[in-house]
């Protein structure tokens, strides 16, 4: 069996991890064991941090329309249930988007819910 000489291999191994770790500081952008070590926890963190987002996004939303259901004299947690009886299918993303952009529209739901 010929001999594998694993050089060219390795080298190109090192170097894609390197690239990744580009904008990095101190050892972790130019030493391979700091970087390979980085690169992972990097990929790590974007995959959990991936779905903290959506939970920091619903979080702000539900900030935004409860300080808007406020300045319509109802609290965030008696105008969710309003919505829900008076079969308003709008979700969080879209009542803070017209809370923010458009609170004509929004007080008219509110009034709606109301009944």
């Amino acid at each position: 069996m010929a001999r594998v000489k694993r050089g060219v291999s390795a080298h190109k191994r090192r170097k894609n991890v390197l690239k990744e770790t580009k904008g990095f500081r101190w050892g972790r952008k130019a030493k391979y064991k700091l970087a390979k070590q980085a690169v992972m926890h990097g990929l790590a963190y974007a995959f959990r941090d991936r779905k903290v987002k959506k939970r920091l996004a619903r979080g702000l939303w539900q900030t935004q329309i409860s300080a808007a259901a406020k300045a319509a004299g109802v609290s965030y947690s008696k105008l969710i249930p309003l919505l829900k009886k008076q079969n308003i299918e709008l979700d969080r993303k879209i009542l803070a988007s017209l809370a923010q952009n458009h609170p004509a529209v929004f007080q008219n739901i509110i009034q709606k819910a109301r009944g």
